[in-house]
């Protein structure tokens, strides 16, 4: 049987389960408020992996069947009178599983996020940059007038974000440069204006997996191309590039979200030379680049945006609540993606745009950088120490970015893992969901610098390792 089968057939028991627990739960075999069994007690009584019963568990849980309750194990929630969902197609499904980690960065029920995909508020929010954010947010609303917007966004800022890119060697001008809300909103008018259902496209594995979630909704195969410390496995690539045709390459160049690395200058321009031989698009995601050199190696800059689509965005350096990023591409690209950014949403927030952009040109936020560098530096060494201590295998190429990437030791499984922390109110992000396709991969961890020196983690891991190791 094929690998593409062995999932297709994983997909169906995941969703044949989720189905009959479903019509027990709307024909009153099970009652409102009852737990559903364990996971293991499931697995047995139903003759499936355990695997299996966590991502049904997890549909039925995104379809508001049932709730999960930290430490004790999924509810039934109640229904409304007369409610007969079904689940929903298994792209939509997929979609909402995948982004089940997103879900609890936003909710945060958690005390101690070493999972957390951001840094910590006392980094961004609560530090000296507070006082700034209010002072540009009082000068953006005093400025700002009713009514629609350009949906181009606030052209000082664009004309502000150029010239950045200008300083990284990506040489565009204002007109090339839209403004969206944040990388995830870019990427997703990227996948829709350049893909259709049954696509083929390549993608990091391990990589960004909110992506992966988009691209299930828009019923696009993903082709994963193992990342190595210096970037995407170019042979691996080679080797897929022989029988398939993706259109894009989506990928993280610096700063890996997860695995922290970042691309050599040679793979750089290797990849670059097999986009313009095989005759793909490369989207490349830049969430951290102002923290990063402005002579790192970029694709953008190698290619000078012929076949490149650049991605990035203030998020993950300025503040989550400043959802502002923008794409940097073509002049007919950013154009056609200007119309479906219209179409779509209309315009993006002006207001939100002036405040990031009072920041930038009053200089603090590139006070606040360097205070950003100093903190990640601070934490890296002595989190990366601590853990291999513990004996974990560290895998991290001083890349500037916020992420370790903790390979668990050979026959340790991250689900438990996941689970037990999860019971002490700990909140991890376990490698699996950085893989497009979930079978086979890597047992591990994406660990945030911000939070991995917390105590009560690190005792944890401590205990969760020896219990593991006398139990090998």
């Amino acid at each position: 049987m094929t690998r593409e089968k062995d999932v297709a057939v994983s997909h169906s028991k995941v969703m044949a389960l989720a189905q009959r627990i479903a019509q027990s739960i709307e024909q009153g075999g099970i009652a409102v408020g009852s737990r559903l069994r364990s996971i293991r007690d499931a697995a047995a009584k139903e003759g499936v992996g355990r695997n299996t019963v966590v991502e049904a568990y997890a549909r039925l849980a995104a379809r508001g069947y049932v709730e999960a309750r930290a430490g004790s194990g999924y509810y039934v929630r109640k229904q409304p009178p007369g409610l007969r969902a079904q689940l929903p197609p298994l792209h939509v499904t997929e979609a909402v599983d995948v982004v089940s980690l997103l879900r609890e960065q936003l909710e945060r029920h958690y005390e101690v996020r070493v999972g957390e995909g951001r840094p910590p508020a006392s980094w961004i929010e609560g530090s000296e940059l507070r006082q700034h954010l209010r002072r540009a947010r009082s000068h953006g609303m005093a400025e700002i007038e009713h009514g629609y917007r350009t949906s181009w966004g606030y052209l000082p800022l664009r004309e502000t974000i150029a010239h950045m890119l200008c300083e990284r060697s990506i040489h565009v001008n204002e007109r090339q440069v839209l403004l969206t809300q944040g990388a995830n909103h870019a990427l997703d008018l990227i996948v829709r204006q350049l893909l259709e259902a049954g696509d083929e496209v390549l993608v990091d594995a391990p990589g960004y997996y909110p992506l992966f979630g988009k691209l299930r909704l828009a019923k696009v195969q993903m082709l994963g191309v193992p990342r190595q410390a210096d970037g995407p496995d170019l042979d691996a690539l080679e080797a897929i590039l022989q029988t398939r045709r993706p259109k894009v390459f989506f990928t993280q160049s610096l700063a890996h979200n997860p695995t922290g690395g970042s691309i050599s200058l040679p793979k750089a321009h290797r990849l670059m030379q097999m986009a313009a031989t095989h005759g793909f698009l490369v989207v490349e995601n830049d969430p951290f680049a102002d923290l990063l050199p402005a002579t790192v190696p970029r694709l953008a800059a190698l290619d000078q945006l012929e076949r490149v689509i650049y991605v990035s965005s203030f998020s993950k350096t300025l503040s989550a609540d400043l959802r502002v990023g923008y794409i940097a591409g073509a002049a007919d690209r950013i154009h056609a993606l200007c119309d479906l950014k219209m179409l779509t949403l209309v315009s993006t927030s002006e207001f939100v745009e002036r405040i990031v952009h009072q920041l930038l040109s009053s200089g603090q936020y590139w006070r606040h950088l360097s205070r950003l560098r100093e903190r990640i530096s601070a934490a890296l060494g002595p989190g990366k120490k601590a853990l291999e201590r513990l004996g974990l295998a560290v895998h991290h190429s001083q890349s500037g970015g916020y992420y370790l990437w903790v390979e668990l030791p050979q026959g340790m499984t991250e689900s438990a893992l996941v689970r037990s922390a999860a019971e002490r109110s700990i909140f991890l992000a376990p490698g699996s969901v950085f893989y497009p396709d979930r079978h086979g991969a890597q047992q591990a961890l994406r660990l945030n610098v911000g939070y991995v020196n917390d105590a009560r983690f690190l005792h944890f891991m401590e205990g969760a390792l020896d219990a593991w190791r006398a139990g090998s």
